[in-house]
């Protein structure tokens, strides 16, 4: 019966994510996501800069921007009296106009909502976690809260993995930076800064999908499975995660295509942009988030790779007081993933921890908390005779 509740409550929860989605994007009747700019500019002789502009379809805001006009009337100069090179004015006319076209692309009325909604919601989170109030069901709770607002009705865009895969692309394709991506990439790598991981654990509407869609593969109290569920070795996951974002990297830089757009899973929320391939890709994620962890987040997301760089410099992050400890390990064998028995043990490599805070409720003594403070030694001999027992099994 917990089997075929837990498939019914995931077929339920993906196909009210995708339905809702599809209406939500309707009612935004949001802004074309790529402005096409003409790969080559034609040029003719005795050519005006209003006429340049005419025949190329370049706005008059990008032409003075591009050849830093004064007035109107600097329209009405001659491209030859400027003595620049056809190409030099190529490179800052095309330069400008994706910027433009970057611009022109955002609905920066709900870009702003969305992020003074992430950070209010992430200040909430952080102290409920500090607190120890966060427990198996308003954990499920909370998910839910940000699937809906920051997916189905605020969108796919922008998304933390959004944010440094299309400053990748644009860089590798056109030698541009778009200053407000690389702003909302500083924003969230300081929330990362703040609290581990706390914006891809908290707030990415992708992130919380697949914990939502693994927990409900998890009993009631959210320690133990129904379905059998898996934990990667990290020297596995993050080999992949790295192999991946090296291969994405020179692909974009090279031959200037993003490898990633033709699968992105954050589609979920803008389900009328997925292909046949999107879809059977988005399918395999959300079907594998029921057995593995967050399998995106930990097995190809860019910004997983960087975030996980990052959190190792997070302010506040899961500490053990060992005092307290009573070395029953229920902290990892509840945790979703391997993350907990590292930080348990002080392994020289930590994987990814997510602050969902498994590990603080099923503490029996409250040794686990949502700290301000450097990680304390594990005492030597502690956990010996535990790693002894699992050998002679």
């Amino acid at each position: 019966m917990n089997k075929t509740k837990a498939l019914i409550q995931f077929f339920l929860l993906v196909g009210l994510v995708i339905v809702s989605s599809i209406l939500s994007t309707r009612i935004w009747s949001e802004k074309p996501e790529k402005i096409q700019t003409p790969q080559s500019l034609r040029f003719e002789e005795n050519m005006t800069i209003k006429e340049f502009g005419e025949k190329n379809n370049v706005p008059k805001q990008v032409l003075q921007e591009a050849f830093h006009l004064n007035s109107k009337q600097d329209l009405n100069k001659q491209l030859k009296d400027l003595n620049l090179s056809h190409d030099v004015i190529s490179k800052s006319v095309n330069t400008k106009l994706t910027i433009y076209a970057e611009h022109a692309s955002k609905n920066w009325m709900k870009i702003l909502l969305k992020f003074s909604l992430w950070i209010s919601f992430l200040i909430i989170i952080l102290n409920l976690l500090r607190k120890g109030k966060i427990n198996a069901k308003t954990r499920k709770i909370f998910y839910l809260i940000a699937i809906i607002v920051f997916g189905v009705v605020l969108g796919s865009d922008p998304n933390p993995m959004g944010t440094i895969k299309d400053a990748l692309v644009l860089l590798g394709s056109k030698g541009v930076i778009f200053a407000p991506r690389l702003i909302a990439l500083l924003v969230f790598f300081l929330t990362v800064f703040v609290a581990n991981k706390f914006i891809c654990a908290w707030g990415c509407q992708l992130g919380t999908l697949q914990d939502l869609i693994f927990r409900l593969n998890r009993r009631s109290n959210d320690t133990k499975s129904i379905f059998k569920q898996y934990k990667i070795p990290f020297i596995v996951s993050n080999t992949i995660r790295i192999v991946f974002f090296i291969l994405f990297t020179s692909i974009a830089c090279i031959w200037a295509f993003d490898i990633v757009e033709i699968i992105d899973p954050f589609k979920v929320y803008k389900p009328e942009m997925l292909e046949i391939i999107g879809w059977i890709f988005l399918g395999i994620i959300l079907i594998a988030s029921l057995f593995i962890y967050r399998p995106w987040c930990h097995l190809l997301c860019p910004f997983g790779l960087a975030g996980w760089l990052i959190e190792k410099l997070s302010y506040f992050k899961i500490n053990v007081d060992y005092k307290t400890c009573i070395e029953c390990e229920l902290c990892t064998k509840s945790c979703p993933s391997n993350v907990m028995d590292s930080i348990l043990k002080q392994d020289k490599v930590i994987p990814d921890c997510f602050s969902c805070g498994t590990c603080i409720e099923v503490c029996p003594t409250n040794s686990i908390q949502f700290l301000s403070k450097k990680r304390d030694k594990v005492p030597k001999g502690m956990f010996e005779k535990n790693q002894a027992d699992k050998h002679q099994k």
